[in-house]
């Protein structure tokens, strides 16, 4: 079989501020959960992101605190590296926009359409405070949006309605952030991304063209957006932290964050080719038209990655290549979800109405809420996380259904068989139409992976472990061992094997306590590689990241026969039911400041 070559992109999250449970389930677990599956089926997977080092809310905190912008990302940044770690979120490379390599490929992306002819300049009035003396970026802006009348609108976008602003002035009562004084308008001069042109060029054309396998939310926002008209949008501002304009004159002004945040992943993959010792390895997945590059990003991100980065790409053709046409890839879908909210009301980081999973993780094992978060993921539309659903689904669904499966067919193999999987003489056709069906699961649940359908993949695993439960009513080992110990054999052995497989299924959604009963059946290595978080230096500074090592990894998608004979180690739960009150206890914990 051919390995593809999948690039998993995933939302570069804000270093200004705690990861909550929206975050996950909307970009960070989809993704991970996808570059596990075509890890499994043994493809070439590179996961990247990073910090975005360079938003406006690290400047806006940095503010708030009294701290430079670079003492509030690095702070979070490493908070980042700890929750994916704990979390299990298998990036190949985890970085942030900061960095020497970053800086360089953003300058040279936007060279590249400078000198390709996608670039212009244009004067325009820009929001100014006379109170700070100095323009304001879009993000220090706050007004009413003129479409829905959203109050808090900021300048750049409003957060309720989705419509995106050429300029803050297009705001109703434009004011400050900082101090809330008023604003005036003062001529400046920027760049521009040509989107007009780039939409005849081909932008166009692509996102017309057939994506049946994009979701119909997604490309039908982006066919929207690009046939209604596009109008250029400025890719430079005034301000001092970022990246700096590499063209004369312009010293005093930096690439726009949304433009230079994206490129992001193709300098993550470039770092990760260069920190292999392989510095040309990142080709493999940009310039290989049979590579496919998915996005994993939140409902509000759409419009930058289904225009706004496929236009940055389509225009700098060339770029980083000795054929002035070569192109970089464009992407092969962009799964993106909706958003999820908290017991009926919209996560809030100001009223501490959500869920911040480094501080779960101090209460919660990893997996049930991976699990959790999958089983109610916003593929197609918003849900909603509950305390009362998280527990029910935990005990029911993993502890009652999935764990008390293991636990059965473990704990009753080392009764009978003293731990020993035991001979099963022939099969008949009952063990083997079960086996059957759980060998068919890595064909059906497999297709649901690759579609990105987290949550029907979810139904399919529990079917296939309801599926072997009922093996064990009919066949009922615990019955036949007093009357027809060949029998009970023959179940156990079959049960065996049915668990093996279906740790498989569940891997890429389950992977610690996949690896967990891995080892409880007798298995040596590691069914995914390892992460663990590496200091690399730079000419200026050093930087911490977040990597996966893929050595050691024996994963395989597929189900392997545990040998009869073999001896088992003393099984352990999987999972751990949970008392009601941890509800309680959780909903406590809402609506206060957070430490």
């Amino acid at each position: 079989m051919t390995q593809e070559y999948i690039l998993v992109c995933v939302a570069w999250p804000y270093a200004s501020a705690d990861i909550h449970q929206g975050n996950v389930t909307g970009s960070y677990l989809p993704a991970d959960i996808y570059a596990r599956f075509h890890r499994l089926k043994g493809n070439h997977v590179l996961m990247v992101s990073g910090s975005d080092s360079h938003g406006t809310p690290v400047t806006v905190k940095a503010d708030e605190l009294g701290k430079s912008a670079r003492e509030i990302f690095e702070y979070y940044h490493g908070r980042f590296l700890e929750l994916f770690q704990k979390l299990g979120l298998s990036y190949d490379l985890f970085t942030h926009t900061d960095t020497e390599n970053h800086h360089r490929v953003s300058q040279d992306l936007f060279l590249t359409l400078l000198k390709n002819g996608y670039l212009y300049t244009k004067v325009t009035p820009q929001m100014y405070s006379p109170q700070s003396n100095k323009f304001l970026p879009d993000r220090y802006v706050e007004g009413t949006c003129p479409n829905c009348g959203f109050t808090r609108a900021r300048g750049d976008q409003c957060d309720n309605c989705n419509t995106l602003f050429e300029s803050a002035s297009e705001l109703i009562d434009p004011r400050s952030k900082l101090d809330n004084s008023p604003l005036e308008l003062r001529d400046t001069e920027h760049f521009f991304l040509d989107l007009p042109k780039l939409a005849e060029d081909g932008l166009a054309n692509w996102i017309n063209d057939d994506k049946e396998h994009w979701r119909p939310q997604v490309i039908n926002f982006a066919r929207n957006f690009v046939n209604q008209g596009l109008i250029g949008r400025a890719v430079t501002r005034d301000m001092d932290w970022g990246i700096p304009v590499p063209v004369e004159g312009y010293e005093n002004k930096v690439l726009y964050v949304w433009f230079e945040a994206v490129i992001g992943y193709l300098s993550a993959t470039i770092e990760w080719a260069h920190n292999q010792g392989q510095p040309d390895a990142w080709r493999n997945w940009w310039q290989n038209p049979k590579a496919r590059t998915l996005y994993f990003i939140g409902k509000d991100n759409i419009p930058f990655h289904t225009v706004m980065w496929p236009a940055q790409l389509i225009g700098a053709r060339g770029l980083y290549s000795d054929d002035p046409n070569q192109r970089l890839n464009l992407p092969y879908d962009v799964p993106a979800n909706e958003f999820m909210n908290m017991e009926g009301r919209k996560i809030s980081g100001s009223m501490n109405w959500g869920v911040w999973m480094l501080d779960a993780l101090e209460r919660h094992d990893p997996d049930p809420l991976r699990y959790y978060l999958t089983a109610i993921m916003p593929e197609t539309r918003d849900s909603d996380w509950s305390w009362e659903g998280y527990v029910e689904r935990n005990n029911t669904e993993l502890v009652g259904n999935w764990g008390n499966l293991v636990n059965r067919v473990l704990n009753m193999t080392r009764r009978y068989f003293n731990g020993v999987v035991p001979e099963p003489g022939e099969l008949t056709e009952q063990d083997q139409s079960l086996l059957a069906a759980i060998d068919a699961g890595f064909e059906t649940v497999g297709k649901l992976y690759d579609a990105c359908k987290f949550r029907a993949a979810v139904q399919e695993n529990l079917r296939l472990a309801t599926m072997v439960n009922q093996y064990l009513e009919d066949t009922s080992p615990w019955l036949t061992v007093k009357t027809d110990l060949a029998a009970t054999a023959r179940s156990l052995y079959t049960a065996i094997q049915a668990i093996n497989g279906l740790k498989v299924l569940w891997a890429p959604i389950l992977p610690f306590t996949s690896q967990q009963l891995h080892e409880m059946l007798g298995e040596n290595g590691r069914l995914f590689g390892t992460q663990k978080v590496e200091t690399y230096q730079e000419s200026n500074r050093s930087h911490i990241a977040l990597t996966y090592d893929p050595d050691g990894a024996v994963g395989k998608w597929q189900r392997e026969e545990i040998p009869a004979g073999r001896s088992l180690p003393k099984p352990k739960p999987l999972f751990k039911k949970l008392d009601d009150q941890v509800v309680a206890d959780e909903l406590a914990r809402l609506g206060s400041r957070p430490d």
